[in-house]
């Protein structure tokens, strides 16, 4: 017995090395087998992926090599133009696409598999923000990057006072927008005038004297309707879902309508397909202008470096280990070969900086790398790149903490609270623009009575991190259509015996057909050739 138990684990060694010998062997001839075709080919397939990567390490070396020549404002302004026509490319396709994919998204499902995937959807946008308010919270409070002295700090600006309560209205405001075309451009916001207000009080001097009125004006802010530059995302939203809903009840009525936002949706893609051949470039000089325009890193005192670190190690567990465990809990597949698919749009997100930016990019990578069902891109996406924000949320936690830390203001369980719960809310606020958390940091910083003027600190690295948390937001919003994709196959496979029957009567009926051009030219050519035979 002793000896076979002393060969056993002889045999378990020579069995695992055979393994690794024939696995070893296996690469080998692969490796020798790849031909000069089998290297073009990948370098074909990933042409995008590679140029873009290649353009954020060229943006990155041409950016410090340019920062010693001081260029002066306009310069940097004149270099970073084609960034900036790449960004006003995808901005201006973001609309369209976001009510087209939306609108067809919700009329090809039924309105109960509609609401099922939408509840999983909320589901997991709310699980995903709450687990990344906690990161935020945790990593400051265990690394304590506020710690030290205010002086190393200067204020540069006065920050406009926003009420809680007023920014929750507006959020709801905003979901109903009276006037359509305007919402494509504008968004409601609660502005602040001073009113002049008279008393008249009446003075009781004496028992025999008159009595004596007195007047005295008092100033006091009150809120008055206003708006401000950018695209109403949340009103277009809740427009888009209950139209396409209405288009989808309506079956054969609707068809027309619901062919017509197929058409525009496929040829915004396509429209994408050619602006992302120019994308690299554009990224190169993002990048690099916003490198050659950054304020002398060297300058940066202990604690908002200290913060930096905090906020990148947040969004790297949020991103590396929470979302990809999500992911492979729900799926049971590699999250990485799952991410590997989106690196462009991941790419172009740091580049750009938007979310909502980034949305046309994302659909093309989800569709076309990861083989995700549209039906769920059209709904997930739109929906997540407008109230999914998971690295804002960690953001403005983290950032809020740092601040009581930088006071020397001792937060309690209570206000940390309030502090997780506001940064949740205020997330969902955040439009999908650049450095909009800056504007919702106001709202959590009043809800535990911090000075909001100290946003100020922290706005020099803000260009940086704004760009990090936008990988994450989208990373997060990718990862949400490939699990509520998996939750939802049962729908997405079962078909509404009815719907199909008014689409294919739809179909038999349309007075028009999709004839590709070769059959055009072939009929065309039909007559002659029968004259001459």
């Amino acid at each position: 017995m002793a000896q076979s138990n002393r060969d056993n684990p002889q045999r378990t060694q020579r069995g695992f090395y055979h393994r690794i010998q024939a696995r070893s062997l296996q690469a080998k001839k692969r490796v020798q087998n790849i031909s000069k075709d089998d290297v073009k080919g990948f370098f074909v397939r990933n042409a995008f992926v590679i140029l873009t990567v290649a353009a954020v390490i060229i943006g990155i070396i041409l950016g410090f090599a340019l920062r010693p020549y001081n260029m002066s404002y306009r310069d940097v302004k004149f270099f970073s133009f084609p960034g900036e026509l790449l960004m006003r490319m995808l901005q201006m396709l973001v609309m369209p696409l976001l009510v087209s994919s939306l609108i067809t998204g919700m009329a090809a499902l039924d309105s109960r598999a509609s609401g099922k995937m939408g509840v999983r959807a909320v589901v997991y946008y709310t699980t995903t923000t709450i687990i990344a308010v906690i990161i935020g919270i945790v990593m400051v409070l265990i690394i304590h990057p506020g710690k030290g002295s205010k002086d190393e700090f200067t204020k540069v600006q006065k920050v406009e006072q926003v009420s809680p309560a007023d920014a929750f209205l507006d959020l709801i405001r905003n979901m109903f927008p009276p006037n359509l075309v305007e919402a494509c451009t504008k968004q409601y916001k609660t502005h602040y005038a001073k009113k002049v207000v008279h008393v008249t009080m009446t003075v009781n001097e004496t028992i025999f004297a008159l009595n004596d009125s007195r007047e005295i004006t008092q100033e006091e802010m009150i809120p008055v309707p206003g708006s401000v530059n950018g695209i109403n995302a949340l009103g277009l939203v809740v427009f888009s879902m209950c139209f396409g809903l209405i288009i989808g009840n309506m079956r054969e009525q609707g068809q027309a309508l619901k062919d017509f936002f197929d058409c525009l949706n496929e040829a915004i893609m396509r429209l994408v397909a050619i602006i992302m051949w120019y994308a690299p470039i554009g990224i190169l000089f993002l990048i690099a202008g916003k490198i050659v325009e950054m304020d002398d890193m060297t300058t940066m005192g202990g604690q908002l470096g200290m913060y930096t670190v905090t906020v990148i190690s947040g969004l790297l567990v949020h991103a590396i280990i929470v979302l990809p465990m999500l992911y492979f809990i729900v799926t049971r597949k590699n999250p990485f070969v799952f991410i590997a698919g989106l690196l462009q749009a991941l790419i172009t997100a740091l580049g750009t900086s938007s979310s909502s930016a980034t949305l046309p990019i994302t659909f093309k990578c989800l569709e076309e790398n990861n083989n995700v069902d549209k039906r769920v891109t059209r709904f997930v996406l739109p929906v997540g790149a407008t109230i999914n924000m998971d690295g804002t949320a960690l953001y403005e936690a983290l950032a809020a903490i740092f601040i009581a830390q930088v006071n020397d203001y001792d937060l309690n369980f209570g206000q940390i609270l309030t502090i997780s719960i506001t940064a949740t809310a205020a997330s969902i606020g955040a439009a999908g623009i650049p450095q909009a958390g800056l504007v919702t940091m106001v709202i959590v910083l009043t809800s535990v009575g911090l000075p909001t003027d100290d946003i100020t600190l922290i706005i020099a690295v803000d260009w940086f991190l704004d760009r990090l948390r936008t990988v994450t937001n989208v990373l997060g919003d990718s990862i949400g259509a490939g699990i509520v994709e998996h939750l939802s196959q049962h729908e997405l496979k079962k078909k509404d015996p009815e719907v199909c029957t008014t689409v294919v009567e739809a179909a038999d009926k349309k007075p028009y057909h999709a004839i590709s051009l070769e059959n055009d030219y072939e009929n065309e050519r039909l007559p002659d050739s029968d004259t001459k035979m």
